[in-house]
Order: C-alpha cells, then sequence, then structure tokens
C-alpha cells in the first residue's frame, strides 16, 4: 500500500504510550517513596528509636 502525501499529512496519532505511562508511575512511586522515608525517619527521631 502506497500513501498519497495527502494521505501522510492527515494522519494522527502517538497519544499516550506505555512507556509514558510507566515513567509517570514511577515519578508518583518515587514520590511516595519517598515522604514514606521521611515520615519513618521523623517518627523514629520522635519516639527515639534508632534501631
Amino acid at each position: 500500500m502506497i500513501l498519497e502525501k495527502n494521505t501522510l499529512l492527515a494522519i494522527n496519532g502517538g497519544g499516550i504510550t506505555a512507556s509514558m505511562v510507566n515513567a509517570v508511575r514511577q515519578v508518583f512511586q518515587f514520590i511516595f517513596d519517598l515522604g514514606k522515608s521521611i515520615g519513618s525517619s521523623i517518627s523514629r527521631m520522635v519516639s527515639g528509636n534508632y534501631c
């Protein structure tokens, strides 16, 4: 199948890909893990448990 120039210009696509979704998920996971570790550190400092 050979497409003409007008047909090629009319093609839309490339919206959300799996790699973009995975990258966004990894960013949220990193922020969540960072908050969890900071919260755990604050909790251990307040309670005095450093083991």
